[in-house]
């Protein structure tokens, strides 16, 4: 895979090209593979792909809401839709207009849950440093590991915490996620724990997925909007593979 041709060239992507060389991700290369030798946070066989399937996909939620933003989405999250007030949708986006648009602003708080070794959070936490970041796990060797990456990487907006979704104290303004879990059982864990919206990445079959999700908690089909990854990144790879935002 030539990282350089991935990106489709649309007028507001991440520049693919230039990421390859920042030093903060040519960085990250090594010290998850350093790492990787002695913590098995990242498959084997897949380590040699670490920039593309890991880094790379998890920036796809930062190229989402960049496009979302250029889109000028009508408020800062999707169309509200249920009456939960609980964290649903109908507290999903406070509606109001600002320079950084729907995505991420300086100053707010995004919570990374089931982080393993510290994705999507760290590479996020690299392009958004105005942002706050809590990389959230309940396997403790994987937040060490992250939590030693992001330390020598000099992120200071990175903090780690070794808990069970249930057990953490405060809401944020996002929650992220890596294909932790289906949809439905994954609702739970942040309810009422999020003030914005939830950005999840996923593969395979979503819209099952998604109308049981739906069907469960009883959410209108039109509060979660799906982003193709492969609208940014052209590999097979990414061919079925999702931005969820709800």
């Amino acid at each position: 895979m030539k990282t350089e041709n991935l990106a489709t060239g649309h007028a507001t992507s991440l520049d693919v090209a230039q990421l390859v060389t920042d030093p903060s991700f040519v960085r990250a290369v090594e010290l998850y593979r350093e790492w990787n030798e002695r913590i098995n946070v990242i498959s084997r066989k897949d380590i040699d792909n670490i920039y593309e399937h890991h880094i790379l996909h998890s920036l796809a939620i930062a190229e989402y809401l960049r496009r979302l933003d250029d889109a000028g989405a009508d408020s800062a999250g999707p169309a509200c839709g249920s009456a939960d007030s609980a964290g649903g949708p109908a507290a999903c986006g406070d509606g109001s207009a600002s320079p950084a648009g729907a995505g991420f602003r300086a100053g707010e708080s995004v919570l990374d849950l089931g982080t393993g070794g510290g994705f999507p959070g760290i590479p996020l936490a690299v392009v958004y440093p105005e942002v706050r970041f809590t990389l959230c796990d309940s396997i403790g060797k994987k937040v060490m590991v992250a939590r030693e990456v992001a330390a020598a990487l000099g992120l200071t907006n990175v903090t780690c915490v070794h808990s069970r979704a249930e057990d953490l104290p405060d809401t944020f303004d996002w929650v992220v996620s890596r294909a932790v879990t289906t949809l439905d059982k994954f609702y739970p864990w942040v309810r009422g724990r999020y003030r914005r919206g939830i950005l999840v990445l996923k593969g395979g079959d979503i819209e099952s997925e998604i109308a049981e999700f739906c069907r469960k908690w009883h959410f209108q089909r039109v509060s979660v909007r799906t982003w193709p990854v492969s609208e940014w990144l052209q590999d097979d790879y990414f061919a079925e593979k999702f931005v969820i935002h709800i």
